[in-house]
């Protein structure tokens, strides 16, 4: 035996087959491990793909995305009704200014009344009742951007006022 590897390397044997030893044991060990980590993911994996009453993750994947589909359209659906509720918004009255007063001294409470009605744009008319004991007239006057081309009474001014919310 003296042309043997052992020989030439200078090292003892029984070192070797101790090294290899401890080496197959810490290699036996983390191959236990990796097999215990396998089966408990196995075990995770058999589960996630058993899902509710049998049904396979890719159907359940399959409703998500219809679902997904069906809720960007109702999305669509609801943002164009938002749109035309706001342009409908805009273009309804959505100011007013009110004045009660009395046209003729001495004749009697507080009948007449001026009634400005705006919208969005400050665009609309302005509503005069004068009561009086022969009867009542209404007068109606427009309104466009907050201007009128006709001269408004002291009432009339005050009612626009209010609606533009210069007053109170």
């Amino acid at each position: 035996m003296n042309g043997s590897i052992l020989n030439n390397l200078g090292i003892d044997p029984f070192y070797i087959i101790i090294a290899q030893t401890i080496l197959t044991i810490i290699l036996l060990i983390v191959v236990i491990v990796c097999i215990f980590k396998i089966k408990k993911l196995y075990r995770r994996y058999d589960y996630f793909m058993r899902g509710k009453d049998a049904e396979t993750l890719e159907d359940i994947i399959y409703n998500q995305m219809e679902d997904i589909l069906e809720l960007k359209s109702q999305d669509r659906a609801n943002k164009d009704l938002i749109r035309i509720n706001n342009k409908n918004m805009r273009a309804s009255f959505q100011k007013f200014g009110m004045v009660k007063y009395n046209a003729f001294k001495g004749m009697g409470g507080n009948l007449s009344f001026a009634f400005a009605l705006l919208d969005y744009t400050n665009t609309g008319f302005i509503i005069n009742s004068v009561h009086s004991r022969e009867g009542c007239y209404l007068y109606l006057k427009e309104v466009d951007r907050g201007q009128t081309e006709i001269s408004l009474g002291s009432e009339e001014k005050n009612a626009l006022e209010q609606a533009l919310g210069y007053r109170e």
